[in-house]
């Protein structure tokens, strides 16, 4: 597909993130729409992790997230089974959306399914795509967002952060894993010893 039809989806990707009404304010003090932001941060995983890959995987990493706030957890019983039903039906609403966006720009049923795999997380560890947008969401999750978890949740105890911190790394694949610990993405300061008691 030509870069002309790539830029064209990467706009309308960017447009429908643009409408998220919830703003937040990046490490430089700059302010974004929530998804917006989190969109970029996914491509620039990206590019540093796996520079070579190509562009309906681009597509689909920007698209992670895309309009996530037309269906939040709220709206589903706040227990195990609401949760599992929220996070089904984003996956469809991810990938729907992307799908929509990517046929508009001009591309075939065959990428636009390849690019819908990926957003509805189909066969991590087997799908070499999806587990490269595994691996970049959970680098993201580590860099950006990690820390930020931490504070939301004061309550956990020190055994329940470094479940969560091993349950991240195991949906990982080991290049993902010795990339997050190259010094490639920063870290969160407070937390490399917590990170390293988790993988020791």
């Amino acid at each position: 597909m030509s870069q002309a039809v790539f830029e064209r989806a990467i706009r309308l990707i960017d447009s429908a993130n643009s409408e998220d009404p919830n703003l937040v304010t990046d490490e430089y003090g700059k302010e974004w729409p929530k998804e917006l932001l989190y969109s970029h941060r996914m491509s620039d995983i990206l590019q540093r992790f796996a520079p070579e890959a190509d562009d309906i995987c681009k597509l689909a990493i920007r698209s992670q997230h895309i309009q996530r706030w037309k269906s939040p957890r709220s709206a589903y019983p706040m227990d195990r089974i609401g949760y599992l039903k929220w996070r089904k039906d984003l996956y469809k609403l991810h990938a729907d959306t992307m799908g929509d966006l990517m046929s508009q720009a001009g591309y075939t049923t065959d990428d636009i399914e390849r690019a819908k795999e990926m957003v509805e997380k189909k066969g991590i560890k087997s799908n070499m795509d999806t587990q490269l947008l595994e691996d970049v969401a959970n680098l993201v999750f580590i860099e950006h967002y990690l820390q930020e978890f931490v504070a939301k949740h004061p309550d956990y105890s020190e055994e329940k952060w470094i479940e969560i911190i091993q349950k991240t790394w195991k949906k990982m694949s080991e290049q993902g894993q010795q990339f997050a610990l190259s010094g490639a993405i920063k870290l969160p300061e407070p937390l490399i010893p917590l990170i390293k008691k988790a993988l020791a």
